[in-house]
């Protein structure tokens, strides 16, 4: 550090292309996890494709292993953003909930989300990781939700923790259902009969009373 506690000049230059290539090693690593799986590729792939060094990849990671978990933890950022936005864009609870949760069935549905979020993830960082990330990010806002919902009397007092759980579940296996349904015209049918089915058991939860 210089006299009078000044950073040296080429201080931002080199922050600035730290970052630059956290961010390509993450991009790439992205599209190769994608396209190749996590346990078909290699780091020498990643940072060919990155053009730098293993050196540069291990000065931002510890390894693959973290290199993924930064690529997960953006996926699942991203989902859980589309969830909000959805979710946001209603003023009625019921509503917000399910647009939220319809917002999750679409983005789960691209091939970097599926490879990456729901089958890679839970395998490379282990069941607990995962859900804690998951928790974080799309699950948190549908307990949000359904604690609203139970707030304002439309779904009967129940703890909510259980529930999110279970819902949770089953759109991300509807997400991987959906993914493997065929081609675009395919896929749109899946989609929407997996809505059709998803608003039943969401529906079956309202309290009639109220």
């Amino acid at each position: 550090m210089s006299r009078g506690g000044a950073l040296p000049k080429d201080t931002g230059a080199r922050a600035e292309q730290r970052a630059r290539t956290r961010s390509t090693l993450i991009r790439q690593g992205r599209r190769l996890f994608t396209e190749h799986g996590y346990g078909g590729v290699g780091l020498a792939e990643i940072v060919a494709a990155a053009e730098v060094t293993k050196g540069a990849l291990y000065h931002h990671f510890d390894g693959k292993a973290a290199l993924f978990r930064a690529v997960l933890e953006q996926v699942q950022q991203e989902v859980g953003e589309a969830v909000a936005e959805a979710a946001g864009a209603r003023t009625d609870p019921w509503e917000q909930l399910t647009a939220g949760c319809r917002a999750f069935l679409n983005a789960s549905t691209a091939p970097d989300v599926r490879r990456i979020m729901l089958v890679d993830g839970p395998a490379v960082l282990g069941w607990r990781e995962w859900r804690a990330l998951d928790e974080a990010s799309s699950a948190r806002h549908l307990g949000e939700a359904l604690t609203s919902l139970v707030d304002a009397g439309v779904l009967a007092p129940q703890p909510v923790t259980p529930l999110a759980h279970l819902l949770s579940g089953a759109m991300n296996e509807a997400a991987l259902w959906l993914a493997d349904a065929g081609g675009a015209q395919d896929g749109e049918q899946a989609l929407e009969d997996v809505w059709s089915a998803l608003s039943r058991l969401l529906e079956s939860l309202r309290d009639r009373d109220n």
